[in-house]
């Protein structure tokens, strides 16, 4: 006999608990998850957990704001904080990209986000030693910041074990079950196991293609190579906001022991791997323009040294937005896709999910599921920002 659910997530990562808990927190406890190895081992653990509204899309700085709140309030909701730090956050831009920085406060503002233009000297203030010279505005979220994805899907993870959803470990689904007439009402684990189901989530990441290439649906998403390097600037970093530099193309993050987090903000060149086969640290190339850009930034660093590296991958559309809503074949709802964004609205993930498949539309506020549409690509109508910055490609 066939094990039945009512609603199956397929992958045990953040965006998947997090859908989970959701929709346990609704009164819907008959959910399984299902993760092919342990949860959040896949690229859950790579993300670098930037807290950020500022996007130039109205939804996701909608979703991004919506997930602020609920870090905030974690230990409240969760009875764990999630490990999230408001240490704040800043980007700053050249003199090229203050028009459409201009515009994206406006448009955050808009949608009562907490953020505001502050000053050189202010900026001073808040980061010690940095090379202001090459910016010419900055935009600054007080309530924005630092978390731990890891932890966040933990967290996600048992909340809703106590709520009674189920939670599957080194269960890898080998192909989804499809009826006659198309509909998808499972799935096949590679022990020969089935699970029915009458809803069939797929959160995967950059694995979701191959799976619901089984089922005749293109997903396209690419695994991107990010590849991170950490510094010890030869004392510790005291606590500054999450830069986002979009003159130099780079973002720095605090760690907890007081090191820095150097990621790329350049996109220009994407470099796609295999997420199952690719080398786990980053090569002597990105060192280098990493280590160029952190000293032109922070000049007077007493001692630096790179204490490890490691390469994630983001999970690319070709817009760089995520793919939320049902895909084209009945039972199968996708949510990948999420191109570096997924951390930080990961709460409104799990609600927006929920909503569509409890009630079809959503009370998120400021948030339209056409944006996240599968069927945008074939349409020609890609989510795109209102403002982009040059250099910055579709992260921001």
């Amino acid at each position: 006999m066939a094990e039945t659910t009512k609603f199956l997530i397929i992958g045990g990562g953040l965006e998947g608990l997090a859908i989970a808990w959701s929709l346990a927190d609704r009164g819907e406890t008959d959910v399984l998850v299902l993760e092919r190895s342990t949860l959040c081992s896949g690229m859950t653990g790579k993300s670098s957990g930037v807290v950020r509204c500022h996007y130039g899309t109205p939804s996701l700085a909608a979703m991004s704001w919506y997930g602020v709140d609920v870090f905030t309030r974690a230990t409240e909701i969760f009875g764990d904080d999630m490990a999230f730090r408001p240490c704040g956050y800043v980007v700053g831009v050249g003199e090229n990209n203050v028009a459409p920085l201009e515009a994206n406060v406006a448009m955050q503002r808009d949608l009562g986000i907490a953020v505001d233009f502050i000053a050189h000297d202010k900026m001073a203030e808040l980061w010690p030693g940095m090379n202001l010279d090459d910016f010419a505005a900055f935009a600054y979220e007080p309530l924005s910041g630092r978390g731990e994805a890891y932890i966040t899907g933990m967290a996600f993870a048992a909340s809703a074990r106590k709520l009674g959803v189920k939670i599957r470990q080194g269960a890898r689904v080998a192909s989804l079950l499809q009826g006659s007439g198309g509909w998808v009402h499972g799935a096949v684990l590679a022990n020969g196991d089935e699970v029915h189901a009458d809803h069939v989530i797929l959160a995967t990441g950059p694995w979701a293609p191959e799976l619901a290439a089984g089922v005749g649906v293109d997903i396209p998403v690419k695994a991107q190579r990010a590849q991170l390097v950490l510094i010890h600037q030869g004392e510790p970093t005291p606590e500054v906001p999450v830069l986002s530099d979009l003159a130099g193309l780079q973002y720095l993050c605090r760690e907890p022991n007081g090191e820095l987090l150097v990621g790329n903000s350049d996109h220009a060149a994407p470099e796609y791997i295999d997420p199952d086969n690719y080398v786990n640290r980053a090569d002597e190339k990105a060192i280098e323009k990493n280590i160029g850009k952190l000293e032109h930034r922070l000049p007077s660093m007493p001692d630096p040294r790179i204490t490890s590296s490691y390469v994630g991958a983001y999970d690319v559309t070709p817009d760089y937005n995520p793919i939320i809503g049902p895909s084209p074949v009945a039972g199968l709802f996708l949510a990948t896709g999420f191109s570096g964004h997924g951390f930080k609205i990961s709460p409104a993930v799990g609600t927006l999910v929920a909503d569509l498949l409890l009630e079809g539309s959503t009370q998120l506020p400021n948030v339209d599921p056409d944006d996240f549409r599968y069927s945008r690509f074939a349409e020609n109508d890609p989510l795109i920002s209102l403002h982009p910055y040059e250099g910055a490609g579709e992260m921001r």
